[in-house]
């Protein structure tokens, strides 16, 4: 297992008593297309972790992958004036992952944290686990209470 997919592993261990069974693919799963292909499930059950810069500093959308995140929408729930997506260099310093790899939960500073609401229609959704080639599943919940997140409607119409 690559050494961040098992970083991320201990962190959701010992920060939320929590054990991911983490999935590796080699060919990667870097687009939600990609990871629903490689995990034979619907593309609207990827969670992608997806880091804005707003007035206040990033927060994190977990989006379904079938899904665009609306920027408006987001400021309009967090009460910022602006939202643009996050510098890579923003994200590995805030975050403490990259691009392509940020968990939904087990960030290095805590940001705010929206759940689009469409992942709460299914039994099981799969997540990032710290880097390109490694997702994980958990239920909805289990999305809802480890990330702390708030569950709203963010997607573009």
């Amino acid at each position: 297992m690559h050494q961040r997919a098992v970083e991320f592993r201990r962190a959701a261990r010992d920060r939320h008593g929590f054990d991911p069974e983490v999935h590796e693919f080699p060919e990667g799963t870097k687009t939600a297309a990609d990871a629903a292909a490689a995990i034979s499930c619907d593309v609207a059950q990827i969670a992608s972790s997806i880091a804005v810069d707003t007035d206040d500093g990033l927060a994190v959308v977990v989006t379904s992958g079938a899904n665009r995140v609306d920027l408006e929408k987001v400021a309009d729930l967090l009460d910022v004036q602006q939202v643009e997506m996050a510098d890579a260099g923003d994200i590995k310093a805030v975050l403490g992952w990259s691009i392509g790899g940020v968990p939904p939960f087990c960030h290095e500073t805590s940001v705010p944290v929206l759940l689009d609401e469409t992942l709460l229609s299914f039994d099981e959704v799969w997540a990032a686990a710290g880097t390109p080639e490694a997702v994980f599943p958990l239920s909805p919940d289990q999305l809802r209470e480890l990330s702390g997140g708030t569950a709203a409607d963010v997607k573009e119409d």
